[in-house]
């Protein structure tokens, strides 16, 4: 199995076990999560020279994958102001 860079366990490894519960018990988190993995996987392939694009598509699909990043550390800062 290929190691695809920035898995969220990479991204955020001193928050793997809260993200985990947070993904249980927050659907609309554990959506973000399910996404941010597909955009992630689609980068990586485009990188891999796998999936040709442009460069500009490739730039926005980056783009989204940060947005859906601090989204994600968002919800962990929340998380852990209120636990």
């Amino acid at each position: 199995m290929m190691h695809v860079p920035h898995e969220l366990q990479e991204e955020f490894p001193e928050a793997a076990q809260v993200l985990h519960q947070l993904k249980m018990s927050d659907p609309h988190l554990d959506a973000l999560c399910e996404h941010y993995g597909v955009v992630n996987h689609e980068i990586h392939l485009i990188e891999m020279k796998v999936t040709p694009t442009c460069d500009v598509t490739t730039e926005d699909i980056k783009k989204e994958r940060l947005a859906l990043e601090d989204d994600i550390a968002e919800a962990l800062r929340r998380a852990s102001t209120i636990g």
